[in-house]
């Protein structure tokens, strides 16, 4: 299979789930690393057509609470991940206080804050969060995306309001089929995923 060509079984995200917003946090350099990350060559949520038919469900759901979904992350390539590999390694703290506060950088693959191989390169993982409609604007969940400590936890210490908004996305994904994971609130894979002994590393474009 050609490496550079999006398989059939992959879909724009966006063109499948109406309404859908999408901010591609690696496509830019507003995340942990602060730098565009590798593969990324358009800010585009790329799912397999089982994740994102799952994930148009959980939209519709959400719609008469006048809720949304945004996408920070989607399909990932295996050269986004080996991008996050090399960073872990080099000196540069510039964006500890932003991002990874309580956790020292050597320690976060072993924390499972990062990892070597990821999840998202089999295509049926998202990172997300809730917004209000219409408008767009972001309901609390306690620290943002990409915030790696024990706080952003599924079980992490954040107020009343955070706790039940974490609680409304993660019961809304559960009842579309997807799996949270218990160390990031915004972090969920589809359970039934398609591919999952397979890593992509197709360009995100």
């Amino acid at each position: 299979m050609n490496a550079q060509a999006r398989p059939p079984a992959f879909v724009d995200a966006a063109a499948v789930i109406p309404g859908l917003a999408v901010d591609m946090r690696y496509f830019g350099t507003d995340n942990f690393v602060g730098a565009r990350v590798d593969g990324y060559e358009a800010p585009v949520c790329i799912l397999t057509q089982q994740a994102a038919t799952a994930l148009a469900a959980v939209q519709r759901d959400l719609a008469p609470r006048k809720l949304g979904l945004k996408v920070f992350d989607c399909y990932r390539p295996k050269a986004g991940v080996a991008h996050f590999v090399r960073w872990a390694r080099e000196a540069d703290n510039s964006t500890k206080e932003r991002y990874y506060p309580h956790v020292a950088k050597t320690n976060l693959f072993r924390e499972g804050y990062i990892a070597s191989r990821s999840g998202h390169s089999r295509g049926s993982t998202v990172d997300l969060t809730l917004v209000r409609l219409p408008g767009g604007d972001e309901l609390d969940m306690g620290t943002p995306f990409d915030f790696l400590s024990p706080q952003s936890g599924l079980h992490g210490k954040v107020n009343a309001e955070a706790r039940a908004n974490r609680k409304i996305l993660a019961d809304a994904m559960r009842a579309r089929g997807f799996i949270p994971y218990d160390k990031e609130w915004w972090h969920f894979t589809l359970r039934n995923e398609p591919f999952p002994n397979t890593y992509f590393d197709f360009p995100v474009r």
